[in-house]
């Protein structure tokens, strides 16, 4: 469990530094479609393999809408960090939990969120406002409001796909499920990529060294490796101890951009990180108290109602 944990929080963390690597010669959704696209491949040929159940077309319609979601959000984060330090992107999409409170409260019969989750929102909130706003950083540099708002629109692009994957039919079979959601998802990437003109000014004989081993390390490592540590963690933990990924993984990724790329770290960048961090922190541990919380013995259970403990796992894997 300790070497899950340190996985999902060390790679995935990591796979910030790794885009930035790999898009200084390959082209940030030709990058994700090579990427998603084989990871999906491999990951359905093991669920071929174990014999997991197949899928039904309402089903596969759901992973698919979701898979090019996901993966459109994110390509864009390797468009963003062409504008802006990896480590900056990574703390503006710890802001995707914000997003999904926000976006379950405004769909036809939400959750409301609580007065825990409500502050935990703000002061979330409050940390991009001090990220992003006047200011410069280490180096003197402002921010590029273009490349955080690209982020920002990748995280509400993923909170949508998180959303509409929990209240729609979706695969039984976790393996299928994520097979085809990368395989779609990289499809409908590369199509993008097709549309912005990538391939015509995309050579094999152009990419670096360090971005083809950029692109290896996020397909082994960010895409199967620290996925098959997550969901083990959701079988042996509970749903709000996995879900600290969240918080860690944008510190690993700053500390990886100082060390790794030069990135500049200021004083400001450490007050909205630690900002950010604890309002993340305030809505998991908020989410976490209410899924332990004991249901009445009185309480009758619909065969219509949503199994809320399914639905707490769910928000777990759709964040990831």
């Amino acid at each position: 469990m300790i070497a899950a944990f340190i996985a999902i929080y060390l790679i995935w963390g990591s796979t910030y530094i790794g885009i930035r690597f790999a898009i200084e010669t390959i082209p940030p959704f030709t990058l994700s479609a090579a990427r998603f696209g084989l990871a999906g491949l491999i990951m359905l040929a093991i669920a071929r393999v174990r014999g997991e159940a197949g899928v039904t077309a309402p089903q596969l319609r759901t992973a698919a809408i979701v898979g090019s979601l996901l993966m459109l959000a994110n390509s864009l984060v390797g468009v963003a960090v062409k504008r802006i330090p990896s480590g900056i992107a990574a703390l503006l999409v710890a802001m995707t939990p914000l997003f999904m409170v926000i976006l379950e409260w405004m769909r036809p019969g939400g959750k409301r969120p609580t007065w825990l989750v409500a502050v935990g929102l703000l002061v979330g909130l409050g940390g991009v406002g001090a990220l992003v706003g006047l200011g410069s950083l280490g180096d003197g540099a402002r921010i590029d409001l273009i490349g955080a708002g690209i982020v920002l629109l990748g995280s509400l692009t993923w909170s949508v796909g998180s959303i509409y994957s929990r209240h729609a039919q979706r695969p039984s079979s976790g393996l299928m499920n994520t097979g085809i959601q990368m395989l779609v998802g990289g499809v409908f990437v590369g199509l993008i990529g097709l549309a912005r003109g990538e391939l015509s000014t995309f050579h094999l004989s152009a990419v670096s060294t360090r971005s083809l081993l950029a692109w290896v390390y996020l397909l082994v490592f960010g895409s199967l490796i620290a996925f098959t540590a997550f969901v083990y963690l959701l079988r042996v933990s509970t749903p709000a101890r996995v879900a600290t990924y969240a918080y860690v993984n944008p510190v690993v990724a700053v500390l990886l951009g100082w060390l790794l790329a030069d990135e500049p770290i200021s004083a400001r960048m450490l007050v909205a990180a630690a900002i950010i961090v604890a309002g993340v922190a305030l809505i998991t541990a908020a989410e976490g108290r209410t899924a332990s919380r004991p249901k009445p013995k009185e309480r009758v259970v619909r065969s219509d109602e949503p199994d809320r403990e399914r639905t707490d796992e769910m928000t777990v894997t759709d964040s990831a």
